[in-house]
C-alpha cells in the first residue's frame, strides 16, 4: 500500500511538473513572438522633418536614417511592403514605443539615461555631435555656443538639444518653441531666431536645403557633445535589441554605413566617422 502511494505521489508529481513545463515554455514561445526579432512585418518610427536624416516628400520617406532603418529590416528578413514607415516626434518616441504603435525608432534618437529608463536601445548606429547652424552673416558673431547667450535660440518639443546648451551649460539662451527642425530652419531664414542648436547631421541637411532655396546659413564647427544614435525598442525585449545589434554591426563590416553616410554628407564637409560605435549593451 504505501509503495502504491508513492507511486501515486510520483506520478502526480510528474505530471505537475509537465503541466508547468507546458506552461513555461508557452510563455517563452509568447515573449519570442513579441520580440521584432521574430516578426513578420515592421512599423518603424521615424523623422519627417531632418533633410537628410529623414524626410518625408511627395515619393516617401528619404534620408541616411530610412535608409538605415530599411537594411536594419532587411538583415531581420522584412522587406518590401512589410516595412511601414511611421511619423514621430521628439516628444513622442518612447510613448508610441510603449504603446505598440511603433515596432522599432530609428529617428536621431539620442541614447540618454532618462530615455533608458522608459525604452530599450540597439546599437549606436551612429555617433553625432551638436553643434550650431546660423545665417552665414551671423557667422562671426557666433563661434560657440557661449556666444548664444541672450540670442534667440530654436527648442524643439521633446528634444534634448536646447537643455544641453540650457541646463548643462548653464547658458542663458532664449527658447523659441517649435514641434520640429524644420519650423525651426523657417524661423532661422526668417529672422525669428539666431540659431539652431542640435546634431551635426541634421543641421548639415537643413543647411543644404536652405542652400537649394538661396539663403546661405552655416555650421559653427564648434562640437561639444556626443550624440549616440540608438535604435528605439520596447522595453525588456532583448533578443530583439541583439538581433538589431547584430544587423548595425554587420552594416559596418560589410560598409553599408559608410556607403550611405558618404550619399547622404558626403559633400557637407563634416567629417564622418565610418567605425562601428561602442554599443550600449541590450537591457
Amino acid at each position: 500500500m504505501v509503495e502504491v502511494r508513492a507511486r501515486r505521489v510520483r506520478a502526480a508529481v510528474a505530471a505537475a511538473v509537465a503541466v508547468l513545463g507546458a506552461g513555461a515554455a508557452c510563455g517563452i514561445a509568447g515573449a519570442e513572438a513579441g520580440s521584432v526579432a521574430g516578426k513578420d512585418r515592421l512599423v518603424i518610427g521615424v523623422n519627417g522633418d531632418q533633410p537628410g536624416v529623414g524626410e518625408r516628400g511627395g515619393g516617401g520617406y528619404a534620408g541616411f536614417d530610412i535608409d538605415i532603418a530599411r537594411e536594419i529590416a532587411r538583415r531581420l528578413g522584412v522587406t518590401g511592403p512589410d516595412v511601414a514607415f511611421k511619423r514621430v516626434r521628439s516628444a513622442t518616441r518612447e510613448e508610441m514605443l510603449q504603446n505598440g504603435d511603433v515596432d522599432l525608432v530609428v529617428a536621431s534618437y539620442s541614447v540618454t539615461p532618462e530615455r533608458k529608463v522608459k525604452v530599450s536601445f540597439a546599437g549606436p548606429y551612429y555617433v553625432a555631435h551638436q553643434d550650431i547652424l546660423v545665417r552665414a552673416a551671423d557667422a562671426r558673431k557666433i563661434l560657440s555656443i557661449h556666444d548664444l547667450a541672450g540670442r534667440r535660440l530654436c527648442k524643439v518639443r521633446g528634444s534634448v538639444s536646447f537643455p544641453r546648451i540650457h541646463d548643462e551649460q548653464g547658458i542663458a539662451a532664449l527658447p523659441v518653441e517649435e514641434d520640429g527642425y524644420s519650423a525651426c530652419l523657417t524661423d532661422l531664414v526668417e529672422r525669428r531666431l539666431d540659431a539652431v542648436s542640435t546634431d551635426d547631421l541634421i543641421l548639415a541637411g537643413l543647411a543644404a536645403k536652405a542652400s537649394g532655396s538661396g539663403h546661405r546659413l552655416r555650421v559653427v564647427n564648434a562640437p561639444f557633445t556626443d550624440e549616440p544614435y540608438g535604435v528605439g525598442i520596447r522595453k525588456g525585449d532583448v533578443d530583439g535589441c541583439e538581433a538589431v545589434n547584430k544587423a548595425i554591426t554587420g552594416m559596418y563590416q560589410d560598409g553599408t554605413v559608410p556607403k550611405l553616410l558618404g550619399k547622404w554628407f558626403g559633400d557637407t564637409g563634416l567629417k564622418l566617422t565610418t567605425t562601428v560605435p561602442q554599443f550600449e549593451g541590450c537591457v
